[in-house]
């Protein structure tokens, strides 16, 4: 090969070079500017909605649809914008969808379960609820799973296929709760004052209601203990509060007065031949 042919290849390549440069190059890094600025802008109102009047729940949902949304229909776009044909990257997507739904039935299931959960609202972020053997305070709802923050400071992702249809306990949603105790007595001991001295501890404690009032009644004849009911209704935000108290108190007062709180026994008799 002649100097005179190589210097006509390297001018047809550099010409190549300047004519991408002036045209697909600037397209180019205009495109990352616009992706750089669009997505910055999508966060920034995102957080604007998760920041809103709106419910917490709803609020994070629709921040999380909104940013996710918009950020492929800008980056599919500015795809375009470059000259890349988005036809075929749309048939390619479709088909990585239907291969996708084949491959993660479950998490189509979860995806379902996470529309059914936002739609209905069976809780919302910061209820304390108890599901899939786990309880917990709400933290997040995804729209494939929940994330929920357990009293041990533990952190549990349930997923929302199995938390749609399975059963819920949400100990967040009314105002009020109702605590309940059984205490134990000795037969030998007088019931009706063991009932006066819970019933005080119960009326006097600074965080029970009134309306509805407390009771105390004697439930059950054990077979070594007369067994007392006693309930008493709290705000929900006070219920282990009120629960630890009246335990102590109970056991504190019943020792204070004499009245025994039996443990299991067993009686053996030997018979000699």
């Amino acid at each position: 090969m002649s100097w005179e042919d190589i210097k006509e290849k390297l001018s047809i390549m550099l010409d190549t070079i300047i004519e991408w440069g002036t045209h697909t190059g600037i397209k180019v890094i205009i495109a990352l500017i616009l992706l750089f600025i669009s997505f910055k802008v999508i966060n920034r109102i995102a957080r604007r909605i998760e920041k809103s009047k709106l419910d917490k729940t709803l609020a994070k949902v629709f921040a999380y649809a909104f940013k996710l949304g918009l950020k492929c229909i800008v980056a599919i776009c500015l795809i375009g914008y470059v000259g890349i044909d988005t036809s075929g990257l749309a048939a390619l997507v479709a088909s990585f969808g239907v291969c996708a739904g084949l491959a993660l039935n479950g998490a189509l299931g979860n995806l379902a379960g996470g529309v059914l959960i936002i739609l209905t609202r069976p809780f919302r972020v910061d209820d304390f609820i108890e599901a899939q053997g786990y309880s917990g305070t709400v933290e997040d709802i995804h729209i494939t799973c929940t994330k929920i923050r357990t009293v041990d400071n533990k952190v549990v992702y349930l997923p929302n296929g199995a938390l749609s249809s399975g059963s819920i306990v949400n100990y967040s949603e009314k105002d009020i709760r109702r605590v309940d105790f059984t205490f134990s007595i000795s037969y030998s001991n007088d019931f009706e004052k063991a009932k006066s001295i819970v019933m005080n501890i119960l009326t006097s404690h600074e965080l029970a209601l009134t309306d509805p009032e407390p009771m105390v009644r004697v439930s059950a004849h054990g077979a070594s203990s007369i067994d007392l009911t006693a309930r008493v209704w709290v705000k929900s935000g006070d219920y282990w509060t009120v629960n630890f108290d009246v335990i102590e108190a109970v056991k504190a007062t019943f020792d204070k007065e004499g009245i025994e709180i039996p443990f299991n026994q067993l009686d053996v008799h030997v018979k000699n031949d």
